[in-house]
């Protein structure tokens, strides 16, 4: 079936290796489950053709394992009764029967092993449907999570310029108004000893 081939191919990509080359992971598994859920719709639909044509042959095989069992009763009761003729009758129809039988085993055996095949394939489309779709959740979070530290880095760097050139003035500025304290602290240290040697001299004058 040609769908068995176009998945057996999809299934062997290797997603990771995809990852690693590619510049946006995203779009990558994006594009993997798109195609992996196309698959998956005509995969469920072979599969349901595919069941039905199992149910088809179990229920041929049932009805020739029904008319074999028949068919020996009758050639059982044929006897008891001294029926040798109609014996031998249901016999051969019974050997007919059991020849077709085997035709019919053959071809329930296999379409319940494509059958199964089928199912499991599903499930495995359905599987890996069901991780990469958290897979991508989660890559989603981290890319938004890498996205907003980003931002948060920007502007944590803006603000700390900012922050850091506001301190810088303010430092400035603090060291001015200190340099402006301590220059009248000596002005006013200095006008005080000139105050002090005046009166001292105008004590000698009155002496």
């Amino acid at each position: 079936m040609e769908i068995l081939s176009r998945v057996k191919e999809l299934m062997s990509i290797n997603i990771n290796s995809l990852f690693q080359k590619s510049e946006d992971p995203e779009k990558i598994i994006d594009d993997y489950m798109r195609m992996l859920s196309s698959d998956l719709g005509k995969v469920k639909a072979e599969t349901a053709s595919v069941v039905a044509a199992e149910q088809r042959a179990k229920r041929a095989l049932d009805e020739c394992e029904a008319e074999i069992a028949k068919l020996q009763r009758y050639a059982e009761k044929s006897a008891a009764d001294g029926n040798e003729a109609g014996a031998r009758t249901f016999l051969e129809k019974k050997a007919v029967q059991s020849e077709k039988l085997e035709q019919l085993q053959t071809a329930y055996d296999m379409a319940a092993s494509n059958a199964s095949q089928m199912k499991q394939l599903q499930d495995k489309l359905v599987s890996d449907i069901g991780e990469l779709e958290a897979r991508r959740a989660a890559l989603k979070g981290k890319l938004a999570a890498a996205q907003a530290q980003e931002r948060l880095n920007a502007s944590s760097s803006i603000h700390g310029d900012k922050a850091a050139s506001a301190f810088d003035a303010m430092e400035d500025k603090v060291n001015r108004a200190y340099d402006e304290a301590m220059a009248l602290a000596e002005l006013r240290g200095e006008k005080k000893d000139d105050l002090d040697e005046l009166i001292e001299q105008l004590k000698k004058e009155k002496n």
